[in-house]
């Protein structure tokens, strides 16, 4: 039954998804895993009501999402920590494509006579899926780790790889020409070129144009300019034949040193979680479960070897490149799938009849199918590396430094007058801490004080959770504007309810709202330059300093109740 309305398709959309992914998660499956089923569900290969026929289109335009996903990498990963990773990217990427492949080649061509169409096979089944890896790391927070940063080179060389695997079809196919009549160097020089444009597109064009809009506090373009940004490098790496995803990662490590790093990461957030959750549901969209009902056992099988061939083989590689059982462990478990990318190369062989439709079928299948075990296995690896731990004495896992905020920082709103101080207060005293501002000459004069300020919007819980908010020990809010402050403090006491807010405020009525809110403590600005002004009047006056500080503490203790009545007396 196809229903062609399309509000009816997305309420059936949602009402699947929604179910199946709070199921997952209450069963401690993970939201992908709930995704896929829905898609499963909701697909045209399903006995009942489905969304649409038109996967394959559903499941291009949702790479979108896998593309923003590399962005947000890259805002994460500046350029020298991605040289200190080359040997994992260069030599433990490149021996797991190959010696992977070659294993895949020589299961598949027991089936298959030609060996040439066996080794693509092959090397294309040894890619892992980018989407599900990377999202997982994300959600599990374990990119900065050692064994996600081992993991992420894998997946980035991976990426490389696609422009020789595209390369492969067209040599293999008996119905289109060989050469694309453009000399190697040529083609060289074109790449060379597009890389030179996205580097002064990502270093200069884009940061001034961002700057220029957070000046004029237009929001709205300030987004736009960002998709632009992302969307045009990723299509000129297309038009180079190289990954979309490679493309928006470039543009994010370009632009990771920007002081509008964090927010342009959580204008993107939600964009990406959209996409990439629908991508999920277009991968179990694919999964054909009639041809999955004819000959179960063997793809089933096929996938069991697939999978069994990437453990077997990438784990010894890793213990090789200096990773301990339980990082390997990790790695291999989480890179034991087939990849988004073999959609995209089989859809390009059989067009160019390389390979057949049944053959086809079963490619699909298996690499979804891989995909659907993923969080299963992701969850053996963990009980297995666990208990690798135990027999582990003094186990510890490596974390790398990236913008966000480093263990038990300060987190301050605001860098005008008040939060310059504080900055300079807390810096003196050798306290970490990240401080925002959406003032850009704000930003800039705090980085030529030697401060770490960045661009942002504190009140934005998307900016919070692309900084870690939750790993500060303290907030201070400087900020003066009313609602922001407000929006602010109602945020990090429902989200982040341990960490202690202390704020700034105009008057006693504002001090006592912002208490309301859930600030930990509220500081009038007015009263406390006039308790300052009278304590000195004391002072001056022959009044002993403890007794005056002890007056001062009291009112402060008292939530300015004694200067609260004797104003409200006076008037």
């Amino acid at each position: 039954m196809h229903l062609d309305t399309f509000i009816f398709s997305a309420l059936l959309l949602l009402a699947v998804t929604s179910v199946a992914v709070t199921l997952f998660r209450h069963l401690g499956l993970g939201s992908i895993l709930g995704l896929l089923i829905a898609g499963v569900v909701v697909g045209p290969h399903s006995p009942g009501p489905y969304v649409t026929a038109h996967v394959d289109d559903v499941r291009r335009f949702t790479e979108l999402g896998v593309v923003l996903l590399m962005f947000v990498i890259g805002l994460e990963m500046r350029p020298t920590r991605l040289w200190s990773m080359r040997r994992y990217l260069f030599g433990l990427g490149s021996l797991q494509i190959l010696l992977v492949g070659l294993a895949i080649t020589l299961y598949v061509s027991m089936g298959i006579d030609s060996w040439p169409t066996a080794l693509l096979i092959g090397l294309t089944l040894a890619l892992s899926s980018t989407a599900f890896v990377m999202q997982l790391l994300q959600e599990r927070g374990e990119l900065a780790s050692r064994h996600g940063s081992g993991t992420f080179a894998i997946l980035l060389m991976q990426d490389l790889a696609v422009v020789p695997l595209l390369a492969m079809v067209p040599l293999l196919s008996e119905h289109t020409a060989i050469s694309s009549g453009i000399p190697m160097w040529q083609q060289l020089l074109i790449l060379l070129g597009m890389f030179a444009v996205l580097w002064l597109f990502g270093l200069k064009v884009v940061p001034m144009a961002l700057e220029w809009l957070a000046r004029h506090d237009n929001r709205e373009a300030f987004l736009l300019v960002v998709l632009l940004a992302v969307f045009f490098a990723a299509w000129m790496m297309h038009q180079a034949g190289l990954s979309m995803a490679l493309g928006a990662f470039i543009m994010g490590m370009l632009l990771s040193g920007s002081n509008y790093n964090m927010q342009v990461r959580a204008f993107i957030e939600p964009y990406k979680g959209l996409l990439m959750s629908l991508f999920f549901v277009a991968v179990g969209m694919s999964i054909d479960l009639g041809a999955l009902m004819e000959r179960p056992l063997v793809f089933i099988g096929h996938t069991a070897v697939l999978i069994g061939i990437k453990l077997v083989v990438l784990f010894p590689l890793a213990i090789a490149f200096g990773y301990n059982r339980i990082e390997a462990t990790r790695i291999t478990f989480l890179l034991a799938q087939a990849g988004e990318f073999g959609f995209v190369l089989f859809g390009s062989a059989l067009a160019l009849k390389v390979i057949d439709d049944q053959v086809f079928v079963m490619a699909v299948a298996v690499i979804s199918l891989s995909m659907l075990f993923t969080p299963l296995l992701v969850r053996l690896g963990d009980l297995l590396a666990r208990y690798l731990e135990k027999r582990t004495p003094n186990a510890s896992v490596t974390i790398a430094k990236g913008l966000e905020l480093e263990e038990r920082s300060v987190l301050i709103g605001g860098y005008g007058r008040v939060g310059h101080t504080v900055a300079t207060l807390l810096q003196t005293s050798g306290i970490p801490f990240i401080a925002f501002d959406t003032n850009p000459e704000n930003v800039k004069r705090g980085k030529s004080n030697g401060h770490a300020v960045m661009y942002g919007d504190i009140s934005d819980p998307d900016l919070l959770a692309a900084a870690h908010a939750e790993r500060s020990s303290l907030v201070v809010l400087t900020i003066d504007q009313g609602p922001t402050a407000m929006r602010a403090v109602s945020h990090f006491r429902n989200t982040y309810p341990r960490i202690p807010v202390i704020a700034r405020a105009r008057d006693l009525e504002s001090s006592a709202r912002l208490l309301k809110a859930g600030a930990t403590q509220a500081f009038p600005e007015a009263i406390e330059a006039s308790l300052r002004l009278g304590a000195e009047a004391l002072k001056m006056v022959g009044t002993a300093e403890d007794n005056v500080e002890l007056l001062m503490d009291g009112i402060r203790s008292g939530g300015y109740q004694m200067v609260q009545e004797e104003k409200e007396d006076a008037a």
